[in-house]
């Protein structure tokens, strides 16, 4: 069997059994998608690539040491360890993580339509932009969570309940109570600024 055809079980296996050429695949085959979600994260892209390298070096050496036991959900397991590092690494700087897409501007949920703007228009987006983030700011933190990783890490929620350790049923939920949360908070900002000034 070449190695490229190989399934991630069986190239977990050969790399144990010492070819190095099979955690090269498993790298090349996955290194995509977790340093994306990564990214979405962190938002810098030398952070990221130190990440995602420190998630790998753990894979590593887990495996060289006998402890994987994640028999035929190897990605999931990889995507686990770099997202408990992104954690981690919050943790320590005691912030959390801006929500932004790939140009740079806030559009969780399509809640924005971009269009040909005139200054006001632009004015208006980027206030809302900025709105928009001071509110998944305010949504608890596993709210959050689950909002930047089907959004914008574009995870299954099967793969965000692996990820996070908690049932289908609970991620979903979370997405429910944090895009909830997300239109009163939108509702209640736009009450106060339609109220007239006193």
């Amino acid at each position: 069997m070449r190695i490229g055809e190989a399934s991630d079980h069986d190239l977990v296996t050969f790399y144990i059994k010492g070819n190095e050429s099979a955690i090269e695949e498993l790298l090349r085959r996955h290194k995509t998608k977790v340093y994306t979600s990564i990214y979405l994260l962190v938002k810098d892209q030398y952070l990221a690539e130190d990440i995602f390298q420190d998630a790998f070096i753990k894979v590593i050496n887990t495996l060289r040491s006998g402890r994987y036991n994640e028999e035929g959900k190897f990605l999931p397991w990889v995507m686990r360890i770099a997202h408990n590092l992104v954690i981690d690494y919050f943790r320590k700087e005691k912030r959390s993580p801006t929500v932004t897409s790939a140009d740079g501007t806030t559009d969780v949920l399509n809640f924005i339509q971009i269009h040909e703007e005139s200054a006001e228009e632009r004015m208006l987006r980027e206030q809302t932009h900025a709105d928009l983030r001071v509110m998944i700011h305010r949504l608890p933190d596993e709210q959050k969570e689950v909002l930047i990783m089907r959004h914008y890490a574009d995870l299954s929620f099967k793969e965000i309940a692996e990820l996070t350790d908690v049932s289908i049923n609970t991620a979903l939920g979370r997405m429910r109570y944090a895009l909830s949360n997300l239109r009163k908070m939108m509702n209640v900002k736009e009450l106060s600024n339609s109220r007239p000034n006193l």
